[in-house]
C-alpha cells in the first residue's frame, strides 16, 4: 500500500478542499434518491389525494355537522354573555359591582 510522505498531507487537503463542492453534490444526489426509493419501496404506493381530506376539511365537515343538530334562531343574550367575558381589574369596570 502506498503511504503518503508528510510533506504531501497540505496537497491532498487542498486538493479536497478545492474539489468538495465537486464531490459531495453527486454524493448526496445519490444519497438521497436510495432514500427516496428506499421509502417508496417501504410505505407502498400512496393513496389518492381522493380518500386523503385535510384537516381544514374535516373542521368544517364538524362544525356544520354541530350546527345541523341546533336551532340557529337561539343565540345568547348580550346580558347573559357579560358573565363570559374576562374580569376587569379589581372589578371597576363591571357595571352590576358599582
Amino acid at each position: 500500500m502506498m503511504t503518503l510522505s508528510p510533506t504531501m498531507w497540505p496537497v491532498v487537503w487542498t486538493a479536497m478542499r478545492t474539489y468538495a463542492p465537486y464531490v459531495t453534490f453527486p454524493v448526496a444526489l445519490v444519497v438521497g434518491a436510495v432514500g427516496y426509493h428506499l421509502e417508496w419501496f417501504i410505505r407502498g404506493t400512496p393513496t389518492t389525494k381522493q380518500d386523503e381530506r385535510g384537516t381544514l376539511e374535516i373542521r368544517e365537515e364538524r362544525r356544520l355537522a354541530e350546527l345541523a343538530g341546533r336551532d340557529s334562531t337561539e343565540v345568547i343574550s348580550l346580558k347573559e354573555k357579560v358573565e363570559f367575558t374576562p374580569r376587569a381589574v379589581l372589578e371597576r369596570n363591571r357595571p352590576e359591582k358599582s
